[in-house]
């Protein structure tokens, strides 16, 4: 239960007041709802009785009456307050909430978000937030004000119509419940989280039938992808009946625990009213009052049939927000980047990602790692700008380690093209500026030049030109230009190239090494290669084992 404590606690920081106002219409609410039917049985049964003795006619029926009819208005003034409120505040919270996530995402270790898949990680967040959604509306506020609802009507009917009656309905209600309702939490703990890991299920299968179809339908794959998904669907749909099952049969119980309360506080105060203990009226309130105190329990069904599948997704929210790291130190200047003994061994991996590395890269020299495929080369890279830790040695970029390094002051220095780099959609001049938003036409132009891009482009419509997703209406070795030329616009003083000439002939590989060092003269470039085009190019070479 402990995160689920936790995401109530984030979700009152952000909305308290709101939340304090609903909680106390809620209570407000039950407690009016207890009220006007103990008043209208007591007035019942009064006005009844005293027509039997004759006393009808001076009989007050209008304060009686009056006070009936305030109850009813208040009780449903106070619901329409309680549901606006709480409402509100819960929608307003998880908004803030599901930022927090997103920013804990996007500030997240690069070898975690290496790890994330953008469109499962996205459905993940949306139906982790919505899983949540009913812990304070249907499960926090309800039996904050329902213990309170009841504690006081404990109170009134010991005042009232003694000590018997006053335990017999709050006892009943408090120790019944809580039992049926642990019961519906654990039978419905299992069935609930299948309900979620089935329709994470649909969703990424969905996801990836949609992504994936043309690749699907060559090899043959798309009626089995699709079955794949149904199947999915028929998981969730199974569960979902299983979990609708266990809160139909604990609304049952909940309903013979209110009849068995009400009869037994019914039977009490005619026993009591009986021996002359109690006015028949008054004994008549304990019976009202326990069948309006059914409420309490009521909205909890849901709830607790749901719990399973809350405390998974508390539990992954609460985990993808981690505590904020101080920043290590100051802003430095770059200057030659040393691997002293640089090694990296993830946890549990059989070999290491990256076996012991030294080397000294001054400004304007261009080293190209080498190397068999999965040597660690790319891996190196990472390192060198700071997106992976290593596990062994130290890495300095000027005079200071890197880890000392600001964040901000970091990019400025070091710029990294990836293997995969990605484009977004739309025009070519955004997708250029996004590394260098003041960046003027002719920059663009002159950037363009520099990767033998720019008669593509031009014939394409200019730098207003519109691409699709991943850099659609590019070939392959034309998006790579363009991602080359986004991160030249960087101007770093280190500049990493993973395989920055993959999908590119000879000539043109050539073209594009030579305008990436006219354009930067003095950066310190290293490369992760395996061509012979983009080894030649390089001042030095360190082949790795």
């Amino acid at each position: 239960m402990r995160p689920l404590w936790q995401v109530f606690r984030l979700i009152w920081q952000a909305q308290r007041a709101a939340l304090l106002r609903g909680a106390v219409l809620s209570v407000v609410v039950l407690v009016a709802g207890a009220t006007l039917l103990g008043v209208s049985g007591w007035f019942i049964t009064a006005a009844a009785a005293a027509g039997l003795a004759g006393m009808g006619a001076v009989f007050d029926v209008f304060r009686p009456s009056g006070a009936i009819r305030f109850l009813a208005l208040g009780r449903t003034a106070a619901r329409y307050g309680e549901r606006v409120l709480t409402h509100d505040a819960t929608l307003r919270a998880f908004a803030t909430l599901r930022l927090r996530v997103l920013q804990a995402y996007l500030a997240a270790p690069y070898d975690r978000q290496s790890r994330l898949r953008g469109p499962q990680v996205l459905n993940r967040i949306t139906a982790d937030i919505d899983a949540l959604d009913g812990l304070p509306l249907r499960l926090i506020l309800p039996l904050i004000a329902g213990g309170i609802t009841l504690a006081a009507s404990f109170a009134v009917l010991w005042a009232l119509a003694g000590l018997a009656i006053a335990a017999t309905v709050a006892l009943g209600f408090g120790l019944g419940g809580a039992v049926v309702l642990i019961w519906a939490g654990r039978a419905g703990s299992k069935p609930s989280r299948r309900v979620e890991y089935a329709a994470q299920a649909f969703r990424a299968r969905l996801i990836d039938l949609v992504q994936a179809r043309g690749d699907l339908a060559v090899y043959g794959q798309l009626a089995a992808q699709h079955q794949a998904v149904l199947s999915a669907e028929t998981r969730r749909q199974s569960a979902r009946l299983a979990q609708d099952r266990i809160e139909r049969q604990a609304g049952l119980l909940l309903s013979w625990l209110a009849t068995a309360v009400a009869t037994a506080a019914l039977l009490l105060g005619m026993a009591l009213a009986e021996q002359g203990a109690l006015s028949p009226a008054v004994a008549a309130v304990g019976f009202f009052a326990a069948l309006a105190l059914a409420e309490v329990l009521a909205p909890l069904r849901r709830a607790v049939a749901d719990l399973g599948r809350m405390r998974l997704a508390a539990r992954r929210v609460v985990q993808s927000l981690p505590a904020p790291v101080a920043s290590a130190g100051g802003r430095y200047v770059a200057g030659a980047l040393r691997f002293d003994t640089v090694s990296l061994q993830r946890a549990g991996a059989a070999r290491a990602s990256l076996r012991p590395l030294s080397f000294t890269l001054q400004a304007g020299a261009t080293l190209a790692l080498t190397g068999p495929s999965g040597v660690g080369k790319s891996t190196a890279l990472l390192l060198a700008a700071g997106m992976l830790r290593p596990t062994g040695g130290g890495i300095t970029l000027g005079d200071h380690p890197l880890p000392e390094w600001e964040e901000a002051a970091l990019r400025e220095a070091v710029a990294l093209l990836p293997q995969r780099a990605g484009l977004m959609a739309g025009r070519v001049r955004a997708g250029l500026q996004l590394a260098a938003p003041d960046a003027d036409e002719a920059t663009l132009w002159a950037v363009l030049e520099a990767v033998a891009l720019a008669d593509v482009i031009r014939a394409k419509g200019g730098l207003d030109a519109r691409l699709g997703p991943r850099g659609a209406g590019l070939s392959g070795g034309e998006a790579r230009r363009l991602a080359i030329a986004r991160v030249l616009l960087r101007r770093p003083a280190i500049l990493l190239l993973d395989e920055p000439t993959e999908g590119l002939d000879t000539d043109t590989a050539l073209r594009v090494l030579r305008g990436i060092r006219q354009y930067l003269p003095q950066a310190a470039i290293l490369t992760a290669s395996h061509r012979p085009v983009e080894t030649d190019w390089a001042d030095f070479t360190l082949e790795l084992f």
